[in-house]
C-alpha cells in the first residue's frame, strides 16, 4: 500500500510538474521572444548611431602628415615665424640679413640651388649666435653666362634690384632699420652694391654688404678656429672658382645630402688663348690680372666673348682642381670662419649704433 501510495503520489507530482513545466516553458519562450525583440531593437539603434556618429580616432595613432616634410623650425628665420614672433624679435633687434643667391648649374655634382641654399644656411647660423632676422626674398639671381646648362634661371639686374628694394621697404614699415645683404653669388655683386646704395640713399634704413663688412674680421676668426684645433686647408695652386673644391666643400658641410660626389670629376676647361695666358697671374692673386680677367670671363654667350661656362667647361665647373678632394671638414672651417667674422661685425655695429637711434 505504501508503495502503491508512493507510486500514486509520485504520479500526481509528476503530472503537476509537467503542467508546471509546460507553463514555465511557455513563459520562457515568451521571455526569450521579448528579449530577442529588445536585443534587435538595441542592435538597430546601435547601428544607427554608428552611422550617424563619426568614429573617434585612436589616441595612439599619429595624425597623417606630409611624408616629404622634414624641415625643423629655425630661430629668427622669417619663413618659419608667426607675426607675434617677429613683433617680439623687433624688441631685441632692428637688423635683417637678406641672402642674395641664384638658381644656376653647379657642375655634375652640385644642386642648382647651391648659392641660394648655402647663403641662406650661413645666414641662419649667424642668427643663432646673435639676434638678427633672416629674410630670404628671391631664389634666382643674375646668371646669364650659365644658361647653356639646363635648369639655370636668370633674372635681369633691374628685376633683382627692384624686388629686393621693395622687400626692404616692407621690412622698414615693420620697424627694421639695418640690413646686411649676404651675397652668395659672384654674378650678383654689382647689383647687390646698387641695392645697398639705394637703401642708404632713399630710405630711413642703413645697409651694408655682409661679405665686405665681415672681411676685416676673417683673418682673426680663421686663426681662432685653427687655435681651437681646426685643420688648415691651403688654397689650391691651380685655378679653382665656380663649383670648385672650396664651394663644394661648403655644400658638403651646409647641404650634404644634396651633393652627389659620385658624379664629381675634374672639368676639362678651355679658355680663349689670351685669358689662358693670364691664368698664372690670376692664380698668384695679381689684382690687375684678376680685374682684367674677370671683366671678360664668365659672360653670356650672346656677348661673343666665348666665355660662358658651356663654352669654357664640359661639366659647368669653372676650375681644374680635383673636386674629389672637397670635404665637409674644409667646408666647416670655411663656414665657421665666415659666421664668426659676421657675428663680430654685427656685435660691433650694435655697439656703434645702438638700437633705436634715428
Amino acid at each position: 500500500m505504501q508503495n502503491a501510495l508512493s507510486i500514486g503520489g509520485a504520479c500526481k507530482h509528476t503530472a503537476a510538474a509537467e503542467d508546471f513545466g509546460g507553463e514555465m516553458k511557455r513563459a520562457d519562450r515568451l521571455n526569450v521572444a521579448r528579449a530577442m525583440a529588445v536585443g534587435l531593437a538595441g542592435l538597430a539603434w546601435a547601428n544607427t548611431m554608428a552611422v550617424a556618429a563619426p568614429a573617434s580616432p585612436s589616441p595612439a595613432a599619429d595624425p597623417p602628415t606630409n611624408p616629404l616634410w622634414s624641415e625643423q623650425k629655425v630661430r629668427n628665420y622669417l619663413p618659419d615665424m608667426s607675426w607675434p614672433e617677429v613683433e617680439d624679435l623687433l624688441k631685441r633687434t632692428d637688423m635683417v640679413i637678406i641672402p642674395v643667391g641664384s638658381l644656376e648649374e653647379h657642375g655634375l655634382h652640385g644642386p642648382i640651388g647651391t648659392d641660394f641654399l648655402n647663403g641662406t644656411e650661413q645666414a641662419k647660423l649667424i642668427a643663432q649666435k646673435t639676434d638678427v632676422l633672416v629674410a630670404p626674398i628671391l631664389m634666382p639671381g643674375n646668371s646669364p653666362y650659365h644658361m647653356g646648362f639646363p635648369g639655370t634661371i636668370t633674372l635681369s639686374a633691374e628685376t633683382i634690384e627692384k624686388v629686393y628694394f621693395e622687400a626692404v621697404q616692407s621690412l622698414i614699415k615693420h620697424g627694421f632699420r639695418r640690413f646686411l645683404l649676404l651675397n652668395a653669388h659672384g654674378g650678383n655683386a654689382a647689383t647687390t652694391r646698387f641695392i645697398v646704395d639705394r637703401i642708404n640713399q632713399e630710405t630711413p634704413g642703413v645697409a651694408v654688404e655682409l661679405g665686405e663688412a665681415a672681411g676685416p674680421f676673417m683673418s682673426g676668426a680663421y686663426k681662432a678656429a685653427v687655435a681651437k684645433g681646426a685643420k688648415e686647408f691651403p688654397e689650391p695652386r691651380v685655378f679653382d672658382r665656380h663649383s670648385g673644391v672650396g664651394e663644394t666643400s661648403d655644400s658638403l658641410y651646409l647641404i650634404p645630402n644634396l651633393v652627389n660626389m659620385k658624379a664629381a670629376r675634374t672639368a676639362k676647361m678651355t679658355l680663349p688663348p689670351h685669358l689662358q695666358a693670364m691664368l698664372p697671374q690670376v692664380i698668384a692673386k695679381d689684382r690687375t690680372a684678376n680685374l682684367v680677367f674677370l671683366a671678360e670671363a664668365l659672360k653670356a654667350k650672346e656677348t661673343g666673348k666665348h666665355t660662358s661656362t658651356r663654352e669654357m667647361s664640359d661639366t659647368g665647373v669653372w676650375g681644374v682642381a680635383d673636386i674629389t678632394t672637397a670635404s665637409a671638414a674644409q667646408g666647416k672651417v670655411q663656414t665657421e670662419t665666415f659666421v664668426d667674422a659676421s657675428v663680430q661685425f654685427i656685435e660691433a655695429w650694435k655697439k656703434l649704433r645702438p638700437m633705436g637711434v634715428n
